[in-house]
């Protein structure tokens, strides 16, 4: 049996030159950040945290493709997956960096295209990386942390919604149907819980043995339905009574289950949640739209660069920001895809932008 995660976290386990702009800086080139960041602290109370951009830098024989999820393992290394650019095979799709951003390894070239989720969890035989891949890939594997396949997996056809062949020729199913996981949310017993979000819009439920149980949710508004469930984790901040919160993207809103299923809880005002981790009584939700909030023990919001007229910017002639870092500016969001504690309760961003941008807030 595999052993619980820690309580702690979700995935434990150049010069700058600059304009002024409104009192704020306008990052003009991007290089690697310097060690003490660049002085831009946010947040409120005691959640305040130092800006540091573009915290991970890669050698130069490696571009970033698109920055998707992050994930911390046991001594407190960041593990990185980018889409990447499924023309460019022989190119890692996963890097690995130490504690001080400098960079280890690379691997993953199988996910080069569709890379999307990704976790860390201890078991009992070490600790392993949990990848999904989404486009052409409509996967899910389980990996050493040096990249070695333990297992992988397709559609759940047990599930009885998927179309004939997407478990044995996915690449070719592109129906209503398709499966397109995005993120694992993993259960003290070894099981797990995959999110479809691209796909069915449903969440699945694995037990330890990697076999498929049941499903949670499927398309619509409604309470206990989803549309794009994109991220997941599980909140056992009441220890007697764990649930299953879902990141119910382009509906604007958290949802909560019991582990059989059963919808608790909604929660709005969001505006694209994208994913959720933990430490402590913190909840930690990056949303696609230029910020990311906190949620305390009694679930209130504190939102970590929250700039209605920045996010306008971002937003305008179809997100055309995420393809200019000429014009982003220190200390401020572009798409927070994903985001995960460190044990030492800093906060890693990765972004969805075309260049890339790996950011850490260091707890002040």
């Amino acid at each position: 049996m595999n052993s619980p995660r820690p309580l702690w976290s979700r995935r434990r386990f150049v010069t700058t030159s600059a304009v002024s702009l409104g009192g704020l800086n306008l990052l003009t080139t991007r290089k690697a950040a310097a060690a003490t960041g660049n002085g831009v602290v946010i947040g409120e109370g005691e959640y305040k945290y130092e800006v540091i951009h573009d915290w991970a830098v890669l050698p130069g024989q490696y571009t970033w493709q698109t920055t998707h999820n992050v994930a911390v393992d046991s001594q407190n290394r960041l593990y990185v997956i980018h889409e990447g650019r499924a023309d460019q095979t022989d190119h890692p799709s996963i890097f690995v960096f130490d504690e001080k951003g400098a960079f280890i390894k690379a691997f993953g070239k199988e996910f080069q295209g569709g890379g999307h989720g990704l976790e860390v969890r201890q078991e009992t035989e070490g600790e392993f990386l949990y990848v999904t891949g989404y486009q052409h890939l409509k996967k899910f594997a389980k990996l050493t942390l040096d990249g070695e396949k333990v297992w992988e997996k397709f559609a759940p056809m047990e599930s009885g919604i998927y179309a004939e062949g997407e478990a044995t020729k996915p690449e070719k199913v592109w129906g209503r149907d398709r499966f397109m996981p995005t993120n694992f949310a993993f259960l003290p017993d070894g099981g797990f819980f995959l999110a479809d979000g691209y796909g069915a819009h449903t969440v699945h439920h694995y037990n330890a043995a990697g076999e498929w149980q049941k499903m949670i949710g499927s398309t619509g508004k409604e309470d206990g339905q989803f549309n794009l469930p994109h991220g997941l984790w599980i909140d056992d901040r009441k220890a007697d009574d764990p649930l299953i919160v879902v990141a119910d993207r382009a509906n604007a809103r958290l949802q909560w289950f019991d582990l059989e299923g059963k919808h608790r809880q909604t929660m709005k005002d969001f505006i694209l949640p994208a994913n959720v981790d933990r430490l402590g009584d913190l909840l930690l939700v990056p949303d696609l739209s230029a910020r990311i909030t906190l949620l305390d023990k009694e679930n209130k919001m504190i939102h970590l660069g929250e700039d209605p007229a920045w996010r306008e910017s971002v937003l305008k002639d179809k997100m055309a920001m995420r393809k200019n870092p000429t014009g982003w500016v220190s200390g401020k969001f572009v798409h927070p895809h994903d985001a995960c504690f460190d044990k030492d309760g800093n906060i890693f961003v990765a972004e969805w932008v075309d260049t890339g941008r790996i950011s850490k807030l260091r707890k002040v």
